[in-house]
């Protein structure tokens, strides 16, 4: 009998537990990054890999990788040799993203203004329709996934989806301060309405008042940031 059939077949070679690991990784990257912008895991939340590991089935690997992911983005403070935490919310951090998805939205609306696409207007229509429902019903979280679904059809619409990429990797303070403010009466509503003008005035052709809903729409958070510090003051650093 040669060596091939006496092999023991159970033996994964280890290129194979790579690449594992590496398709595993960004799976628990989203699930804790969705996590952390839902509150779900609020800042100075303790994350322990071991924990993490056996909640995700996977090895400390992808964990490992995920959370080094989660630093660059800056949502985890990891202290060696002592422990992973959720980090508090950068202020500073939240007004740089806000800069730049001012500063990029704001050319992504005339030009989609200025492009006169219907099928884009069906989509963000759609789009409004289901924020509506998840406003009423009161679910934030599916209400946040379809804010993002809204924004992120603007940078398809306009061929810019690298940029939404790279918007999202730096919007997770912003995000999260958002979260804290959207249970705020009327909050809901209120983006419901700026996404309506904003769509409407791209369906008009309108660049300068699509601009203008625009940044309404994005300043609404940090407008209200010190009401947000005094009810939160232990999540928030500056």
């Amino acid at each position: 009998m040669d060596a091939a059939h006496t092999a023991p077949r159970a033996a994964v070679p280890p290129a194979t537990r790579l690449d594992r690991a590496r398709q595993a990784a960004p799976q628990v990257f989203e699930r804790l990054r969705n996590a952390i912008i839902a509150l779900e895991l609020p800042p100075g939340a303790a994350l322990s890999r071991a924990e993490l590991a056996g909640q995700f089935g996977v090895s400390s690997t992808p964990v490992r990788d995920a959370l080094m992911r989660l630093e660059e983005e800056g949502l985890v403070d990891v202290f060696p040799q002592h422990a992973t935490v959720v980090s508090r919310i950068d202020i500073s951090r939240a007004q740089q993203a806000h800069f730049l998805r001012q500063a990029l939205e704001l050319e992504i609306v005339r030009l989609l203004a200025e492009k006169h696409d219907a099928a884009l207007i069906l989509r963000l229509d759609h789009a409004i329709a289901l924020q509506q429902q998840f406003a009423k019903a009161g679910d934030f979280e599916a209400f946040m996934a379809g804010d993002n679904d809204f924004h992120a059809q603007l940078y398809a619409a306009a061929g810019k989806q690298d940029l939404w990429t790279l918007v999202r990797s730096r919007s997770g303070h912003i995000d999260r301060l958002r979260r804290l403010h959207l249970p705020s009466p009327g909050k809901a509503q209120n983006i419901v309405r700026h996404h309506r003008l904003i769509t409407r005035a791209i369906e008009a052709g309108d660049a300068d008042a699509a601009q203008q809903h625009l940044r309404k729409h994005l300043s609404g958070t940090l407008s209200e940031l010190d009401k947000i510090w005094s009810l939160y003051p232990e999540y928030l650093t500056d």
